[in-house]
């Protein structure tokens, strides 16, 4: 992800309301050491992206989303996967999120890529409040 691609990232955000609702400075940190800021791309336009971040050994998603137009296509599979690749490179060996109790799919699809239910926080999101199930992976050096 680059600077360029803001715009189209917050434009998906906008399609994708299960997804965190950053403004453009969020984004600022996407080229910094220990992070992973990517994007998917179908031809030449941006249909996903995730955003992550490494901190000693652990690693934490912190938003995801792909358009709806372009779901259930493999995007955020491979998003993730290449993220998560990324995070073992820069020396994590756990990754963590958080996701809203209510969105089944995205738990489900988590769970698929080995990811596990280890809490919950308590009235953690807004707008509307709900409650945060936090899943967590191990990750190993591929």
């Amino acid at each position: 992800m680059e600077n360029r691609d803001v715009d189209a990232v917050l434009a998906i955000q906008l399609a994708s309301p299960e997804a965190a609702q950053w403004i453009a400075t969020d984004y600022d940190f996407a080229n910094r050491p220990a992070t992973s800021a990517l994007i998917a791309e179908q031809s030449s336009r941006i249909v996903g992206f995730i955003a992550a971040r490494n901190v000693l050994d652990e690693m934490e998603i912190l938003n995801i989303a792909v358009h709806p137009d372009s779901r259930r296509q493999g995007v955020a599979t491979g998003l993730l996967l290449v993220a998560l690749k990324r995070g073992a490179d820069q020396g994590a060996k756990k990754v963590f999120l958080e996701v809203r109790a209510s969105n089944a799919a995205a738990i489900q699809f988590y769970e698929r890529h080995s990811f596990r239910i280890s809490g919950r926080r308590t009235r953690y999101y807004s707008s509307p409040v709900e409650d945060a199930v936090i899943l967590v992976s191990e990750l190993r050096k591929i």
